[in-house]
């Protein structure tokens, strides 16, 4: 609710306590006339605090000045309350209160601030409630923008790393044979309208995905007649599961990048992929060469991007492993989409 939605329930609410109260008196009327004041003085409080000394003592953590205003408004308004009520029974204008037989009564004074105070209290709870919960909101929303923009660069890294690679690739491919570089053309076409529009969008499916793999590795072999110890096992059980984009290729090219595939005799490449109703077990296995690595200028990012990647997009519902054993590089990662 707005500040005057909030205002107008709260005045709403006191009107009915009121009437409430005075429906269970002997005389209504008098009861009115001793007590509409104090509803004048609750809503000019109340009014008080929801516009002024909320937003401007309240919510800027000026708390002694908002409880020393707040202390003086509801005496001042307790007081003259209490007074115009004693003032109206002297001069004859409203009779007095029925005889209790105690003499002990507090005094008009004091119930004034009991009844003004119960109310000014409750006024400053709902503020300061909605207050949190406005924060709260924009807090979410701003974590939200956070991570969509975070994911946005996250994937202009990996987009211009993948046609650095795939280019170099064709233009190899163009000096030995000219009919395999208008094929690797086709395949890159296909995965350039994949990343530019349907990584577009939060989620693919996951039949996207791996098609893009595919065209990855039939690129790659396409630049050689050689027969590349390139393994891949591919079961998709539901076609339609939908999974962020670009999660899987960096393994692949960070596979094909390090396992030195040029050197058939030693290197291998293993890609599996095995996806149910909900859930997507992929591994990739491939040779490697102990020593320090070599990063090029705008590569060693992709790894890197998918840690980022899957911590924003599934930080409890998966599982990457990497590892090194005997010369071989070993990445497994475990998705459970409706977690």
């Amino acid at each position: 609710m707005n500040r005057t939605n909030r205002t107008v329930f709260q005045l709403f609410l006191w009107a009915t306590v009121w009437v409430i109260l005075g429906l269970n008196q002997r005389e209504f009327s008098r009861f009115f006339h001793d007590n509409y004041l104090a509803y004048i003085f609750q809503a000019f409080l109340i009014i008080g605090l929801v516009f002024v000394l909320a937003p401007k003592l309240l919510f800027k953590k000026r708390y002694l000045e908002f409880t020393l205003v707040s202390l003086v408004l509801l005496l001042i308004c307790a007081f003259v309350s209490a007074s115009a009520i004693q003032g109206a029974r002297e001069i004859g204008l409203r009779p007095p209160p029925p005889s209790v037989g105690r003499k002990d009564l507090p005094s008009p004074i004091l119930i004034n601030i009991l009844l003004l105070s119960v109310s000014y209290i409750l006024a400053i709870f709902l503020e300061t409630f909605s207050f949190a919960q406005k924060n709260e909101e924009a807090l979410i929303l701003s974590k939200t923008e956070n991570i969509e923009n975070e994911l946005k660069f996250l994937k202009s890294q990996i987009n211009p790393h993948f046609l650095f690679n795939s280019l170099n690739n064709i233009y190899s491919l163009s000096i030995i044979d000219a009919n395999k570089a208008q094929e690797s053309i086709l395949y890159l076409s296909d995965m350039l309208r994949y990343v530019l529009y349907d990584c577009e969008k939060p989620k693919v499916t996951i039949e996207k995905e791996v098609t893009y793999i595919e065209d990855f590795i039939k690129l790659f072999l396409l630049k050689s007649s050689k027969k590349y110890p390139v393994k891949t096992d591919f079961l998709i059980e539901n076609k339609g599961l939908q999974v962020a984009p670009m999660l899987l290729i960096p393994f692949v090219e960070n596979a094909f990048k390090h396992s030195n595939i040029e050197n058939i005799a030693e290197a291998f490449i293993k890609i599996d992929l095995h996806s149910t109703k909900d859930t997507i077990h992929f591994v990739v296995e491939n040779s490697f060469r102990k020593g320090p690595k070599i990063q090029d200028a705008v590569g060693g990012i992709g790894i890197v991007n998918v840690q980022k990647r899957l911590k924003l997009l599934y930080e409890n519902n998966h599982s990457l492993e990497i590892s090194e054993n005997n010369n071989t590089f070993r990445v497994e990662l475990k998705i459970d989409t409706n977690a």
